[in-house]
Protein backbone atom coordinates (compact mmCIF):
# COMPACT_ATOMS: atom_id res chain seq x y z
CA UNK A 1 0.00 0.00 0.00
CA UNK A 2 1.27 3.48 -1.44
CA UNK A 3 1.58 6.58 1.37
CA UNK A 4 3.64 8.92 -0.90
CA UNK A 5 2.56 10.81 -3.47
CA UNK A 6 3.87 10.25 -6.46
CA UNK A 7 4.96 12.90 -8.56
CA UNK A 8 3.15 13.12 -12.50
CA UNK A 9 2.75 17.14 -12.73
CA UNK A 10 5.22 19.47 -12.11
CA UNK A 11 3.97 20.77 -8.72
CA UNK A 12 2.58 18.97 -5.92
CA UNK A 13 -0.91 18.57 -4.71
CA UNK A 14 -1.06 20.87 -1.08
CA UNK A 15 -2.29 18.26 1.41
CA UNK A 16 -5.78 17.97 2.55
CA UNK A 17 -8.06 16.63 5.16
CA UNK A 18 -9.73 13.67 4.38
CA UNK A 19 -13.13 14.91 5.41
CA UNK A 20 -12.67 17.18 2.39
CA UNK A 21 -11.40 15.14 -0.08
CA UNK A 22 -12.85 16.57 -2.96
CA UNK A 23 -11.42 17.49 -6.93
CA UNK A 24 -11.90 18.99 -9.15
CA UNK A 25 -13.73 16.98 -12.76
CA UNK A 26 -12.53 17.96 -16.06
CA UNK A 27 -13.26 20.71 -16.93
CA UNK A 28 -15.33 23.28 -14.69
CA UNK A 29 -17.98 21.45 -14.16
CA UNK A 30 -19.41 21.29 -10.23
CA UNK A 31 -23.21 20.53 -8.77
CA UNK A 32 -24.27 22.73 -6.22
CA UNK A 33 -22.30 23.80 -3.06
CA UNK A 34 -19.51 20.69 -3.45
CA UNK A 35 -16.64 20.37 -5.90
CA UNK A 36 -16.68 17.25 -7.87
CA UNK A 37 -13.98 14.79 -8.60
CA UNK A 38 -11.69 12.83 -11.33
CA UNK A 39 -10.68 9.74 -9.86
CA UNK A 40 -8.03 8.36 -11.69
CA UNK A 41 -7.02 4.72 -10.76
CA UNK A 42 -3.94 2.69 -12.06
CA UNK A 43 -5.76 -0.94 -12.27
CA UNK A 44 -3.32 -3.33 -9.87
CA UNK A 45 -2.82 -6.78 -10.46
CA UNK A 46 0.01 -9.20 -8.71
CA UNK A 47 3.11 -6.67 -8.53
CA UNK A 48 1.42 -3.26 -8.65
CA UNK A 49 -0.17 -0.96 -6.62
CA UNK A 50 -3.32 0.93 -6.99
CA UNK A 51 -3.48 4.98 -6.92
CA UNK A 52 -5.92 7.83 -7.34
CA UNK A 53 -5.31 10.65 -9.64
CA UNK A 54 -6.23 14.60 -8.02
CA UNK A 55 -7.36 17.41 -9.87
CA UNK A 56 -6.02 20.49 -7.98
CA UNK A 57 -8.49 23.11 -8.92
CA UNK A 58 -6.13 26.30 -9.06
CA UNK A 59 -3.06 24.31 -11.13
CA UNK A 60 -5.35 21.99 -13.27
CA UNK A 61 -2.38 19.64 -12.72
CA UNK A 62 -3.09 16.38 -12.15
CA UNK A 63 -1.13 13.75 -9.91
CA UNK A 64 -1.64 10.44 -8.56
CA UNK A 65 -2.80 9.76 -5.02
CA UNK A 66 -2.18 6.36 -3.70
CA UNK A 67 -5.45 5.13 -1.76
CA UNK A 68 -4.12 5.46 1.67
CA UNK A 69 -4.99 5.27 5.60
CA UNK A 70 -6.34 8.36 7.07
CA UNK A 71 -4.96 9.66 9.70
CA UNK A 72 -6.98 8.82 12.98
CA UNK A 73 -10.26 10.73 13.73
CA UNK A 74 -9.61 12.29 10.43
CA UNK A 75 -12.18 10.72 8.56
CA UNK A 76 -16.24 11.82 8.95
CA UNK A 77 -19.07 10.50 8.05
CA UNK A 78 -20.65 12.26 5.06
CA UNK A 79 -24.89 13.08 5.01
CA UNK A 80 -27.22 9.84 3.38
CA UNK A 81 -27.85 10.23 -0.43
CA UNK A 82 -31.72 11.05 0.61
CA UNK A 83 -31.14 13.34 3.22
CA UNK A 84 -30.03 16.03 0.73
CA UNK A 85 -31.57 17.84 -2.12
CA UNK A 86 -31.88 16.34 -5.89
CA UNK A 87 -29.03 18.83 -7.11
CA UNK A 88 -26.96 18.00 -4.87
CA UNK A 89 -26.79 14.21 -5.02
CA UNK A 90 -24.42 13.66 -7.51
CA UNK A 91 -21.61 15.51 -5.76
CA UNK A 92 -22.16 13.72 -2.34
CA UNK A 93 -22.18 10.50 -4.29
CA UNK A 94 -18.70 11.63 -5.80
CA UNK A 95 -17.56 12.71 -2.51
CA UNK A 96 -18.32 9.32 -0.80
CA UNK A 97 -16.58 7.20 -3.61
CA UNK A 98 -13.59 9.23 -2.60
CA UNK A 99 -14.00 7.80 1.33
CA UNK A 100 -14.40 4.43 -0.35
CA UNK A 101 -11.21 4.64 -2.09
CA UNK A 102 -9.26 4.44 1.18
CA UNK A 103 -7.60 1.24 2.16
CA UNK A 104 -7.23 -0.25 5.75
CA UNK A 105 -5.34 -2.87 7.62
CA UNK A 106 -8.25 -5.62 8.70
CA UNK A 107 -4.93 -7.75 10.03
CA UNK A 108 -5.24 -5.72 12.95
CA UNK A 109 -8.79 -5.88 14.10
CA UNK A 110 -8.90 -3.10 17.17
CA UNK A 111 -7.07 -0.78 14.82
CA UNK A 112 -9.31 2.05 13.07
CA UNK A 113 -12.82 0.29 13.63
CA UNK A 114 -14.55 3.59 13.49
CA UNK A 115 -13.23 4.35 10.12
CA UNK A 116 -13.67 1.18 8.96
CA UNK A 117 -17.41 1.10 9.14
CA UNK A 118 -17.55 4.43 7.93
CA UNK A 119 -16.25 2.88 4.52
CA UNK A 120 -18.83 0.17 4.90
CA UNK A 121 -21.65 2.10 5.43
CA UNK A 122 -20.66 4.21 3.08
CA UNK A 123 -20.13 0.94 0.18
CA UNK A 124 -23.56 -0.42 1.81
CA UNK A 125 -25.66 2.91 0.77
CA UNK A 126 -23.81 3.04 -2.51
CA UNK A 127 -24.77 -0.13 -3.37
CA UNK A 128 -28.01 0.15 -2.26
CA UNK A 129 -28.37 3.11 -4.86
CA UNK A 130 -27.59 1.57 -7.42
CA UNK A 131 -29.44 -1.88 -6.89
CA UNK A 132 -32.79 0.47 -6.31
CA UNK A 133 -32.21 2.93 -9.01
CA UNK A 134 -32.97 5.99 -6.69
CA UNK A 135 -30.58 7.89 -8.39
CA UNK A 136 -29.31 8.46 -12.32
CA UNK A 137 -25.54 8.41 -11.76
CA UNK A 138 -24.08 10.72 -14.31
CA UNK A 139 -21.40 9.36 -16.85
CA UNK A 140 -19.16 11.49 -15.17
CA UNK A 141 -19.97 9.14 -11.75
CA UNK A 142 -19.94 5.97 -13.28
CA UNK A 143 -16.60 6.33 -14.61
CA UNK A 144 -15.46 7.41 -11.20
CA UNK A 145 -17.41 4.33 -9.84
CA UNK A 146 -15.47 2.21 -11.80
CA UNK A 147 -12.12 3.67 -10.82
CA UNK A 148 -13.17 3.30 -7.16
CA UNK A 149 -13.99 -0.16 -7.58
CA UNK A 150 -10.24 -0.76 -9.12
CA UNK A 151 -8.87 1.17 -6.53
CA UNK A 152 -10.06 -1.47 -4.03
CA UNK A 153 -10.36 -5.38 -6.31
CA UNK A 154 -7.19 -4.48 -8.36
CA UNK A 155 -4.42 -5.44 -5.63
CA UNK A 156 -1.56 -7.19 -4.90
CA UNK A 157 -2.67 -10.69 -4.37
CA UNK A 158 -0.57 -12.40 -1.15
CA UNK A 159 1.59 -14.85 -1.89
CA UNK A 160 0.19 -18.36 -2.27
CA UNK A 161 0.00 -20.73 0.23
CA UNK A 162 2.78 -23.22 -1.67
CA UNK A 163 4.88 -20.01 -1.77
CA UNK A 164 4.30 -19.22 1.56
CA UNK A 165 5.98 -22.33 2.88
CA UNK A 166 8.31 -23.32 0.17
CA UNK A 167 7.06 -26.60 -0.56
CA UNK A 168 5.81 -26.42 -4.44
CA UNK A 169 4.98 -30.94 -3.22
CA UNK A 170 2.20 -29.79 -1.52
CA UNK A 171 -1.37 -31.09 -3.41
CA UNK A 172 -3.18 -27.70 -4.10
CA UNK A 173 -6.38 -29.53 -3.03
CA UNK A 174 -4.32 -30.07 0.73
CA UNK A 175 -3.87 -26.41 0.68
CA UNK A 176 -5.13 -24.68 3.87
CA UNK A 177 -8.00 -22.33 2.52
CA UNK A 178 -7.05 -18.59 2.55
CA UNK A 179 -9.58 -15.91 3.67
CA UNK A 180 -9.35 -12.10 2.63
CA UNK A 181 -9.08 -10.06 5.40
CA UNK A 182 -10.35 -7.45 3.87
CA UNK A 183 -13.83 -9.44 2.56
CA UNK A 184 -16.43 -6.52 5.17
CA UNK A 185 -15.66 -4.01 2.29
CA UNK A 186 -14.31 -6.13 -0.53
CA UNK A 187 -18.12 -8.26 -0.56
CA UNK A 188 -19.31 -5.05 -0.88
CA UNK A 189 -17.28 -3.61 -3.33
CA UNK A 190 -18.10 -6.27 -5.68
CA UNK A 191 -21.76 -6.47 -4.57
CA UNK A 192 -21.53 -2.30 -6.24
CA UNK A 193 -19.83 -3.93 -9.85
CA UNK A 194 -22.40 -6.74 -9.32
CA UNK A 195 -25.43 -4.46 -9.03
CA UNK A 196 -24.45 -1.93 -12.08
CA UNK A 197 -23.55 -4.66 -14.50
CA UNK A 198 -27.21 -5.78 -14.08
CA UNK A 199 -28.45 -2.64 -13.52
CA UNK A 200 -30.96 -2.01 -16.60
CA UNK A 201 -30.12 1.76 -15.85
CA UNK A 202 -27.01 0.61 -17.44
CA UNK A 203 -26.32 1.76 -20.50
CA UNK A 204 -23.79 -0.48 -22.41
CA UNK A 205 -22.58 1.99 -24.84
CA UNK A 206 -21.22 4.25 -21.70
CA UNK A 207 -20.29 1.16 -19.33
CA UNK A 208 -18.04 -0.28 -22.11
CA UNK A 209 -15.52 3.47 -21.93
CA UNK A 210 -14.91 1.63 -18.41
CA UNK A 211 -15.37 -2.03 -18.60
CA UNK A 212 -12.93 -2.18 -21.09
CA UNK A 213 -10.07 -5.29 -21.95
CA UNK A 214 -7.98 -3.57 -19.48
CA UNK A 215 -10.28 -4.14 -16.80
CA UNK A 216 -11.55 -7.38 -18.30
CA UNK A 217 -8.30 -8.76 -17.86
CA UNK A 218 -7.40 -7.47 -14.35
CA UNK A 219 -10.71 -9.27 -13.28
CA UNK A 220 -9.34 -12.68 -15.23
CA UNK A 221 -6.15 -12.09 -12.88
CA UNK A 222 -8.12 -11.84 -9.73
CA UNK A 223 -9.38 -15.54 -10.63
CA UNK A 224 -5.87 -16.47 -8.85
CA UNK A 225 -7.39 -15.32 -5.60
CA UNK A 226 -7.13 -18.37 -2.69
CA UNK A 227 -10.05 -16.91 -1.60
CA UNK A 228 -13.29 -18.62 -2.49
CA UNK A 229 -16.03 -16.13 -1.83
CA UNK A 230 -14.10 -13.48 -3.84
CA UNK A 231 -13.73 -16.18 -7.10
CA UNK A 232 -17.86 -17.04 -6.53
CA UNK A 233 -18.08 -13.28 -6.97
CA UNK A 234 -15.95 -12.96 -10.01
CA UNK A 235 -17.42 -15.52 -11.61
CA UNK A 236 -20.90 -14.41 -11.45
CA UNK A 237 -19.28 -10.31 -12.56
CA UNK A 238 -17.46 -11.97 -15.34
CA UNK A 239 -20.54 -14.67 -16.70
CA UNK A 240 -23.02 -11.29 -16.46
CA UNK A 241 -20.43 -9.05 -18.08
CA UNK A 242 -20.12 -11.68 -21.41
CA UNK A 243 -23.67 -11.86 -21.77
CA UNK A 244 -24.47 -7.72 -21.41
CA UNK A 245 -21.17 -6.80 -23.34
CA UNK A 246 -21.41 -8.60 -27.15
CA UNK A 247 -18.37 -6.96 -27.80
CA UNK A 248 -15.60 -8.22 -25.15
CA UNK A 249 -16.83 -12.05 -25.80
CA UNK A 250 -14.01 -12.83 -28.21
CA UNK A 251 -11.61 -11.41 -26.48
CA UNK A 252 -12.81 -13.15 -22.91
CA UNK A 253 -12.65 -16.68 -24.55
CA UNK A 254 -9.25 -15.78 -25.76
CA UNK A 255 -8.07 -14.29 -22.40
CA UNK A 256 -9.50 -17.45 -21.02
CA UNK A 257 -7.77 -19.87 -23.17
CA UNK A 258 -4.26 -18.34 -22.49
CA UNK A 259 -4.90 -18.77 -18.71
CA UNK A 260 -5.32 -22.11 -19.73
CA UNK A 261 -2.10 -22.72 -21.59
CA UNK A 262 -0.42 -21.45 -19.10
CA UNK A 263 -2.13 -23.66 -16.50
CA UNK A 264 -1.22 -27.13 -18.55
CA UNK A 265 1.85 -25.90 -19.67
CA UNK A 266 3.97 -24.44 -17.42
CA UNK A 267 2.27 -23.61 -13.32
CA UNK A 268 -0.38 -26.46 -12.71
CA UNK A 269 -1.45 -24.48 -10.28
CA UNK A 270 -3.95 -21.90 -10.27
CA UNK A 271 -7.15 -21.32 -7.98
CA UNK A 272 -9.80 -20.01 -10.24
CA UNK A 273 -10.02 -22.85 -13.26
CA UNK A 274 -13.03 -24.79 -11.57
CA UNK A 275 -15.16 -20.83 -11.66
CA UNK A 276 -13.47 -20.25 -15.45
CA UNK A 277 -14.81 -23.31 -16.48
CA UNK A 278 -18.41 -23.17 -14.82
CA UNK A 279 -18.60 -20.05 -16.81
CA UNK A 280 -17.48 -21.39 -20.18
CA UNK A 281 -19.87 -24.89 -19.55
CA UNK A 282 -22.72 -21.91 -19.53
CA UNK A 283 -21.17 -20.22 -22.98
CA UNK A 284 -20.63 -23.62 -24.80
CA UNK A 285 -24.36 -24.40 -24.05
CA UNK A 286 -25.01 -20.96 -25.80
CA UNK A 287 -23.00 -21.84 -28.78
CA UNK A 288 -24.69 -22.01 -32.49
CA UNK A 289 -25.22 -24.68 -34.55
CA UNK A 290 -22.77 -25.26 -36.82
CA UNK A 291 -20.58 -25.07 -34.48
CA UNK A 292 -17.54 -22.52 -35.40
CA UNK A 293 -14.18 -24.14 -35.87
CA UNK A 294 -12.77 -21.59 -33.40
CA UNK A 295 -15.08 -23.22 -31.08
CA UNK A 296 -13.95 -26.60 -31.74
CA UNK A 297 -10.27 -25.65 -31.62
CA UNK A 298 -11.11 -24.52 -27.93
CA UNK A 299 -11.83 -27.96 -27.38
CA UNK A 300 -9.23 -29.46 -29.03
CA UNK A 301 -6.48 -27.48 -28.11
CA UNK A 302 -7.59 -26.47 -24.30
CA UNK A 303 -10.29 -28.06 -22.57
CA UNK A 304 -9.23 -32.19 -23.84
CA UNK A 305 -5.60 -31.25 -22.42
CA UNK A 306 -6.94 -29.81 -19.27
CA UNK A 307 -7.29 -33.44 -18.17
CA UNK A 308 -3.05 -34.04 -18.12
CA UNK A 309 -2.58 -32.12 -14.76
CA UNK A 310 -2.16 -33.18 -11.91
CA UNK A 311 -4.44 -31.36 -10.00
CA UNK A 312 -7.54 -32.22 -12.19
CA UNK A 313 -9.75 -33.60 -9.48
CA UNK A 314 -10.44 -29.76 -8.19
CA UNK A 315 -12.40 -29.39 -11.40
CA UNK A 316 -12.90 -32.09 -13.04
CA UNK A 317 -16.98 -31.53 -12.43
CA UNK A 318 -16.96 -28.19 -14.54
CA UNK A 319 -14.36 -29.97 -16.80
CA UNK A 320 -17.08 -32.56 -17.71
CA UNK A 321 -19.84 -30.92 -17.90
CA UNK A 322 -18.00 -28.92 -20.68
CA UNK A 323 -17.12 -31.65 -22.47
CA UNK A 324 -20.01 -33.20 -21.81
CA UNK A 325 -21.90 -29.78 -23.39
CA UNK A 326 -19.91 -29.83 -26.81
CA UNK A 327 -20.34 -33.63 -27.38
CA UNK A 328 -24.27 -32.70 -26.99
CA UNK A 329 -24.38 -29.66 -29.23
CA UNK A 330 -22.63 -31.87 -31.96
CA UNK A 331 -22.65 -35.52 -31.59
CA UNK A 332 -19.54 -36.07 -34.52
CA UNK A 333 -17.26 -34.46 -31.90
CA UNK A 334 -17.25 -37.93 -29.55
CA UNK A 335 -14.64 -39.54 -31.64
CA UNK A 336 -12.54 -36.51 -31.11
CA UNK A 337 -13.46 -36.29 -26.91
CA UNK A 338 -13.18 -40.62 -26.30
CA UNK A 339 -9.50 -40.32 -28.52
CA UNK A 340 -8.60 -37.16 -26.39
CA UNK A 341 -9.18 -39.21 -23.10
CA UNK A 342 -7.44 -42.24 -23.95
CA UNK A 343 -4.30 -39.87 -24.95
CA UNK A 344 -4.54 -38.35 -21.53
CA UNK A 345 -5.28 -41.46 -19.32
CA UNK A 346 -3.66 -41.75 -16.16
CA UNK A 347 -0.97 -44.47 -16.11
CA UNK A 348 -0.81 -44.73 -12.28
CA UNK A 349 -2.80 -42.34 -10.75
CA UNK A 350 -5.96 -44.38 -9.82
CA UNK A 351 -8.39 -41.75 -8.36
CA UNK A 352 -7.75 -39.51 -11.53
CA UNK A 353 -8.93 -43.04 -13.32
CA UNK A 354 -11.98 -43.56 -11.65
CA UNK A 355 -12.81 -39.79 -12.73
CA UNK A 356 -11.89 -40.33 -16.12
CA UNK A 357 -14.46 -43.59 -16.30
CA UNK A 358 -16.99 -41.56 -15.00
CA UNK A 359 -16.51 -38.79 -17.33
CA UNK A 360 -15.88 -41.65 -20.55
CA UNK A 361 -19.66 -42.78 -19.29
CA UNK A 362 -20.90 -39.42 -19.67
CA UNK A 363 -19.65 -38.80 -23.22
CA UNK A 364 -20.99 -42.80 -24.37
CA UNK A 365 -24.33 -41.55 -23.70
CA UNK A 366 -23.87 -38.75 -26.24
CA UNK A 367 -22.36 -40.86 -28.50
CA UNK A 368 -24.12 -42.40 -31.74
CA UNK A 369 -23.33 -46.16 -33.13
CA UNK A 370 -21.09 -44.57 -36.31
CA UNK A 371 -19.17 -42.06 -33.98
CA UNK A 372 -18.59 -45.19 -31.51
CA UNK A 373 -17.45 -47.64 -34.24
CA UNK A 374 -14.73 -45.37 -35.06
CA UNK A 375 -13.11 -45.46 -31.63
CA UNK A 376 -14.26 -48.74 -29.93
CA UNK A 377 -10.83 -50.55 -30.20
CA UNK A 378 -9.03 -48.36 -28.45
CA UNK A 379 -11.35 -47.31 -25.92
CA UNK A 380 -12.50 -50.95 -25.24
CA UNK A 381 -8.38 -52.27 -24.89
CA UNK A 382 -8.12 -49.63 -22.18
CA UNK A 383 -11.15 -50.68 -20.52
CA UNK A 384 -9.59 -54.31 -20.58
CA UNK A 385 -6.56 -53.04 -18.75
CA UNK A 386 -9.38 -51.13 -16.15
CA UNK A 387 -11.27 -54.02 -15.68
CA UNK A 388 -7.95 -55.90 -14.47
CA UNK A 389 -7.20 -53.12 -12.00
CA UNK A 390 -5.71 -54.46 -8.53
CA UNK A 391 -7.40 -51.21 -7.33
CA UNK A 392 -10.70 -52.04 -6.83
CA UNK A 393 -12.36 -48.98 -7.41
CA UNK A 394 -10.98 -48.50 -10.94
CA UNK A 395 -12.02 -52.30 -11.66
CA UNK A 396 -15.41 -51.74 -10.35
CA UNK A 397 -15.96 -48.26 -12.03
CA UNK A 398 -15.33 -49.81 -15.13
CA UNK A 399 -17.44 -52.60 -15.02
CA UNK A 400 -20.13 -50.22 -14.18
CA UNK A 401 -20.03 -48.97 -17.42
CA UNK A 402 -22.48 -52.04 -18.30
CA UNK A 403 -25.41 -50.60 -15.70
CA UNK A 404 -25.93 -47.62 -18.32
CA UNK A 405 -28.58 -49.09 -20.82
CA UNK A 406 -27.31 -46.78 -23.78
CA UNK A 407 -23.77 -47.77 -23.11
CA UNK A 408 -25.15 -51.54 -23.33
CA UNK A 409 -26.81 -50.98 -26.31
CA UNK A 410 -23.53 -49.91 -28.12
CA UNK A 411 -21.64 -52.55 -26.82
CA UNK A 412 -24.70 -54.96 -27.92
CA UNK A 413 -24.51 -53.59 -31.50
CA UNK A 414 -20.80 -54.61 -31.72
CA UNK A 415 -20.28 -56.76 -29.58
CA UNK A 416 -18.22 -59.27 -32.36
CA UNK A 417 -15.63 -56.45 -31.85
CA UNK A 418 -15.78 -55.73 -28.20
CA UNK A 419 -16.37 -59.16 -26.69
CA UNK A 420 -13.17 -60.70 -28.36
CA UNK A 421 -10.88 -57.76 -26.61
CA UNK A 422 -12.11 -57.81 -23.32
CA UNK A 423 -12.78 -61.65 -22.42
CA UNK A 424 -9.27 -62.23 -21.42
CA UNK A 425 -9.76 -59.74 -18.95
CA UNK A 426 -13.24 -61.13 -17.59
CA UNK A 427 -11.97 -64.81 -17.46
CA UNK A 428 -8.91 -63.23 -15.11
CA UNK A 429 -11.20 -61.01 -12.76
CA UNK A 430 -13.85 -64.50 -12.43
CA UNK A 431 -10.04 -66.31 -11.62
CA UNK A 432 -8.43 -64.47 -9.46
CA UNK A 433 -9.25 -60.63 -8.99
CA UNK A 434 -9.35 -60.40 -5.02
CA UNK A 435 -12.50 -58.12 -4.17
CA UNK A 436 -15.30 -59.74 -4.03
CA UNK A 437 -17.50 -56.72 -5.23
CA UNK A 438 -15.08 -57.01 -8.55
CA UNK A 439 -15.85 -60.39 -8.79
CA UNK A 440 -19.58 -60.41 -8.58
CA UNK A 441 -19.90 -57.51 -11.19
CA UNK A 442 -17.54 -59.58 -13.34
CA UNK A 443 -19.41 -62.69 -13.51
CA UNK A 444 -22.59 -60.21 -14.04
CA UNK A 445 -20.80 -58.50 -17.44
CA UNK A 446 -19.81 -62.04 -18.11
CA UNK A 447 -23.38 -63.64 -17.90
CA UNK A 448 -24.46 -60.46 -20.17
CA UNK A 449 -22.65 -61.43 -23.18
CA UNK A 450 -23.30 -65.14 -23.05
CA UNK A 451 -27.20 -64.14 -23.21
CA UNK A 452 -26.38 -61.38 -26.26
CA UNK A 453 -24.97 -64.22 -28.38
CA UNK A 454 -24.00 -67.68 -27.14
CA UNK A 455 -21.89 -68.80 -30.12
CA UNK A 456 -19.87 -65.60 -29.92
CA UNK A 457 -19.33 -66.01 -26.72
CA UNK A 458 -18.59 -70.15 -27.03
CA UNK A 459 -16.04 -69.23 -29.65
CA UNK A 460 -14.29 -66.29 -27.38
CA UNK A 461 -13.95 -69.11 -24.73
CA UNK A 462 -12.37 -71.63 -27.61
CA UNK A 463 -10.03 -68.92 -28.52
CA UNK A 464 -9.38 -67.99 -24.77
CA UNK A 465 -8.68 -71.66 -23.95
CA UNK A 466 -6.47 -72.03 -26.64
CA UNK A 467 -4.04 -69.18 -26.45
CA UNK A 468 -4.23 -70.16 -22.60
CA UNK A 469 -2.70 -73.79 -23.39
CA UNK A 470 -0.60 -72.24 -25.98
CA UNK A 471 0.87 -69.85 -22.77
CA UNK A 472 1.06 -73.10 -20.75
CA UNK A 473 2.63 -74.68 -23.40
CA UNK A 474 5.38 -71.96 -23.63
CA UNK A 475 5.98 -71.80 -20.05
CA UNK A 476 6.85 -75.45 -20.18
CA UNK A 477 9.03 -75.21 -22.77
CA UNK A 478 11.00 -72.24 -21.24
CA UNK A 479 11.43 -74.08 -18.05
CA UNK A 480 12.58 -77.28 -19.56
CA UNK A 481 15.35 -74.82 -21.03
CA UNK A 482 16.16 -73.40 -18.04
CA UNK A 483 16.66 -76.90 -16.09
CA UNK A 484 18.86 -77.93 -19.61
CA UNK A 485 20.88 -75.24 -19.11
CA UNK A 486 21.26 -76.01 -15.53
CA UNK A 487 22.07 -79.17 -15.73
CA UNK A 488 24.87 -78.33 -18.87
CA UNK A 489 26.06 -75.75 -15.94
CA UNK A 490 26.65 -78.50 -13.28
CA UNK A 491 28.06 -80.72 -15.74
CA UNK A 492 30.42 -78.32 -16.55
CA UNK A 493 31.44 -77.55 -13.06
Amino acid sequence: MLNKIIKRGQKKVPKSDPSDFVVAASGNRSSGSVSTSNVVVNHASRGAGAGVGVMNNSTQQQTVMSAAVPAPGTMEALPLLKDVPMAERQSLFLRKLQVCCYQFDFNDTMKMVREKEIKRQTLAELVDCVQSSSLKISEINQEEMLKMISVNIFRCLPPASHENTGSENVEPEEEEQYLEASWPHLQLVYELLLRYIVSADTDTKVAKRFIDHSFVLKLLDSFESEDPREREYLKTILHRIYGKFMVHRPFIRKAINNIFYRFIYETERHSGIGELLEILGSIINGFALPMKEEHKLFLVRALIPLHKPKPIAMYHQQLSYCIVQFVEKDYKLCDTVIRGLLKYWPVTNCQKEVLFLGELEEVLEATQAAEFQRCMVPLFRQVARCLNSPHFQVAERALFLWNNEHVVSLIAQNRNVILPIIFEALEKNIRSHWNQAVHGLTVNVRKMFLEMDADLFEDCQKQYTEKAARASGLEKQRELRWQRLAAAAGQGG
